[in-house]
């Protein structure tokens, strides 16, 4: 008989094990409109935004808690509704939530649970969400111009070949430390804008990724990052239109040091220190002076090199 429960405490501690391997996926109302649309649902049960929000980082502390693997998703009402309509289930029952959720992070926005609280977590997600669409829009963007008609190229390719080329150099001419790189280009329906954060490639980072510089330089950064960073410069160099890249880099012990280029012709001209400081000191909106950040240089771009003038289709 003690054989048996040893048997039977062996296999719950085995499945236990197992159970802590397989992720989890918690589908996430982010805003009041999207939390409002799922009321219409009978066994969708909150009546309050807030309370939801609460009743969600008590789940996944709960998860986190018992050392399971957790992702937060982004629920989409609409995109919602057409699943279930495509796959011909009822969109009134929390099976058919789990479903549509489970198959989130495979399409959608999601990132991982680390125990951030609801309110850094929320707009986290969101951020994702702002990005993952920017990045779609500006691909489908590259993938529709087509080919050169002089030379036969493919448009998009050769201009994100290029962008990637002008992020190395970048990334090369600004050296050590930390560096915030701002693309900003504007499209036919938006304003098109990709963040991207380096670090050396010897500071410490949880999820580093390598990009090595001509000069045999690395620097950490987030790949999917660089991605929707690359794509954005793509798209500008592509369509020759406006826009330009602001780089901010901090070393210990020194100010932050400021620089910046406009896009004009496919190419990243430099910005002259006025232009830098004109750009970070006038109010987008109203045009209106707005004073100097305290322990900040402001610098000219430098210059990219001869290679990186052009186009290249």
């Amino acid at each position: 008989m003690a054989r048996t429960d040893h048997s039977e405490q062996t296999f719950r501690t085995a499945r236990r094990s197992l159970r802590r391997e397989v992720p989890s996926t918690v589908g996430l109302l982010a805003d009041e409109r999207d939390f409002t649309a799922m009321r219409r649902y009978r066994t969708f049960t909150f009546d309050d935004h807030a309370t939801y929000l609460r009743q969600i980082d008590g789940l996944l502390k709960s998860l986190a808690s018992q050392g399971l693997h957790t992702t937060v998703a982004l629920f989409d009402p609409e995109e919602y509704a057409e699943y279930c309509a495509d796959s011909g289930l009822d969109p009134d029952t929390a099976d058919s939530r789990g479903r549509f959720t489970a198959r989130i992070p495979g399409s959608g926005a999601a990132i991982a649970y680390t125990g951030q609280p609801i309110d850094s977590l929320v707009p986290q997600l969101i951020s994702t969400a702002v990005r993952r669409a920017t990045w779609e829009y500006a691909t489908t963007l590259l993938a529709d111009l087509g080919e050169c008609a002089d030379c036969g190229q493919d448009i998009g390719r050769a201009a994100f070949d290029r962008a990637s080329h002008l992020l190395l150099r970048l990334l090369e001419g600004a050296g050590s430390g930390t560096h915030h790189l701002v693309c900003s280009v504007p499209a036919a329906d938006e304003q098109l804008l990709a963040v991207l954060r380096t670090e050396d490639a010897d500071s410490p980072d949880n999820d580093p990724d390598g990009l090595d510089g001509p000069d045999g330089a690395s620097a950490r950064l987030d790949s999917s990052q660089a991605t929707e960073f690359v794509t954005v410069l793509a798209v500008g160099i592509a369509l020759e239109s406006a826009g330009g890249v602001v780089l901010r880099t901090a070393r210990a012990g020194d100010p932050d040091r400021l620089h910046g280029w406009r896009l004009q012709h496919g190419s990243l001209v430099p910005l002259t220190v006025g232009e830098v400081f004109s750009a970070y000191c006038t109010d987008a909106d109203t045009g209106d002076p707005v004073s100097p950040e305290s322990g900040v240089e402001y610098c000219a771009g430098f210059d990219l090199g001869p290679d990186d003038t052009g186009t290249h289709h």
